[in-house]
């Protein structure tokens, strides 16, 4: 049985847990398809109290074939041979305040890179997406689980070829995490909030995301898990294209693996497809993550 440590033990001894909490962030990025802040692992929310201040990167990866997507009756289309790929670079310091160490805190910058390329158009384009920024509290109902709260912004200052510099977003969401022996569950539900988008003349509806992680502790290193993620998106009127967009959602299924090494590092390989969807890109992606406490 994996004994649970709690307080500075927990940060000294197993900081990569703690690293996790940098996808708590997620991004509202290009990538077309995915669910946002489906970028998250087993143990994302596991997170310590009372602990000595640290730092975390998280190094992302997402590779999205999106040449489907869920039309208006929810079956799924051919669309245009696009593949995207999209980085999150991310830094995250931690720590607990004086006044009251049974809290945590984090504080993060994001800096997204994409990449998309469109084959039946022979088209391509890269750059730095919209950077997002931001803060994360937490405390712990009990030695075993976590409950915290969220929220960033994210700067509409990014390279236009890949959408960005338009439209500010607010990503606020709650979050918990639950240890039962081997067993590990991490979820989040939250909203992301628009800000008025030129290129439209319209304010983008409102987006509500939920994601869940159900994982298996093989042993101190190996951990397979299960991963459901969906969005949905408020239907809104785009007064430059002079059309409505129509609400839009999407669940998706995958299956992981997390590797922990050296105590303060982890590599997470997921595969996740969409299951249904409704007006929405069909997810199709092989997401990389890389984390390391320090």
């Amino acid at each position: 049985m994996h004994k649970k440590q709690s307080g500075r033990a927990v940060a000294a001894s197993r900081p990569w847990r703690a690293a996790l909490v940098a996808a708590a962030l997620g991004a509202v990025v290009p990538a077309q398809a995915q669910v946002t802040l489906d970028v998250i692992g087993p143990h994302e929310y596991d997170l310590p109290v009372d602990f000595k201040p640290f730092n975390v990167f998280v190094q992302y990866a997402t590779f999205q074939d999106g040449d489907r997507q869920w039309d208006a009756d929810g079956d799924r289309r051919r669309a245009a041979r696009t593949r995207t790929i999209v980085g999150l670079s991310k830094y995250v310091r931690f720590w607990t305040p004086e006044s009251n160490p049974k809290v945590g805190l984090a504080y993060e910058i994001i800096v997204p890179e994409v990449g998309m390329r469109n084959s039946d158009t022979r088209s391509s384009a890269s750059g730095i997406g919209d950077p997002i920024t931001g803060f994360a509290a937490w405390y712990k109902p009990s030695a075993n689980s976590t409950l915290g709260f969220q929220t960033f912004m994210q700067v509409p200052v990014g390279d236009q070829d890949i959408g960005g510099g338009d439209v500010w977003k607010n990503l606020s969401s709650l979050f918990w995490d639950v240890q039962l022996g081997r067993l590990t569950y991490t979820a989040d539900a939250g909203f992301v909030f628009f800000g008025e988008s030129t290129a439209a003349d319209a304010t983008p509806g409102t987006l509500f995301h939920t994601n869940h992680r159900l994982g298996y502790q093989i042993n101190d290193a190996i951990e397979p898990f299960l991963a459901l993620d969906y969005e949905r998106q408020e239907g809104w009127r785009d007064r430059a294209a002079g059309v409505k967009r129509p609400a839009s959602h999407e669940t998706t299924a995958g299956i992981g693996v997390m590797f922990k090494y050296y105590g303060n590092q982890s590599i997470t390989l997921r595969y996740s497809r969409g299951i249904a969807g409704e007006s929405h890109g069909a997810t199709d992606s092989l997401n990389l993550k890389y984390a390391c406490a320090w």
